[in-house]
């Protein structure tokens, strides 16, 4: 089975980019409506609002409800950080990419998850952790909740195969997230399953994902020493 190809919206923010660039859209200038953009440029209107938000995110553009959008007068540029997709940063650096489903199962969300989800109670949601592989060796470790009253379809989806991170990023589109990061010395279980030692130095995304109020999913990936994660602006 293909995984679906989340990086689509990437290539559209670009190309809108480069029109704000170049003064296509200039400083103030409304831009086309979704709608418009989708049908000029083949792809679905989700993908186009996708686009959009990154743009907005990284200070380019305003979306404003009924006022449609419209590029900044004085545009400000903010380093971004994309939601790091394994398949793609192991590819990047030329290594083959490798996926392992370590467990998988549904319980009530910890009280942690459930602080940073803003949620007043715990939830059954589903809980993936998994391993992601470059040349065979281990490259990040995530441990992930998922919301079964956001994402019920998640329930239904083969995790062995297609990694939740991947599924998510194509079917379940986020309105807004919040991004942590932070180094932590690995415990010994963390140690056997990035191919450190105990104690090691691990670098530790921890991410959760929003629609409107609607929590997606909250994540803590582990990467082992000599990870590194590059910003752009």
């Amino acid at each position: 089975m293909t995984a679906p190809d989340p990086t689509g919206w990437r290539a559209l923010r670009n190309t809108i980019h480069q029109r704000i660039l170049d003064g296509t859209y200039g400083p103030g200038a409304r831009l086309p409506r979704d709608a418009d953009l989708a049908m000029e440029l083949g792809c679905a209107r989700t993908t186009v609002q996708r686009a959009m938000r990154a743009l907005a995110d990284e200070g380019l553009i305003e979306r404003k409800r009924k006022g449609g959008t419209r590029v900044l007068a004085r545009p400000v540029t903010r380093a971004t950080f994309d939601i790091p997709v394994a398949r793609e940063e192991v590819k990047a650096t030329g290594r083959a990419y490798g996926y392992q489903l370590v467990a998988r199962e549904i319980a009530p969300s910890p009280h942690s998850v459930t602080a940073a989800m803003g949620l007043s109670a715990p939830e059954r949601m589903l809980r993936a952790q998994a391993l992601h592989l470059a040349d065979r060796r281990p490259f990040m470790f995530e441990d992930r909740w998922i919301s079964l009253a956001t994402v019920p379809e998640i329930a239904g989806v083969d995790l062995a195969v297609e990694s939740a991170n991947e599924w998510l990023l194509a079917h379940r589109p986020y309105s807004h997230y919040t991004l942590r990061f932070s180094a932590a010395n690995a415990t010994a279980a963390q140690a056997e399953l990035l191919g450190a030692r105990a104690g090691d130095a691990l670098f530790v995304i921890e991410r959760c994902t929003w629609l409107g109020t609607a929590p997606i999913t909250c994540v803590t990936a582990l990467a082992p020493p000599g990870y590194a994660l590059i910003s752009r602006a």
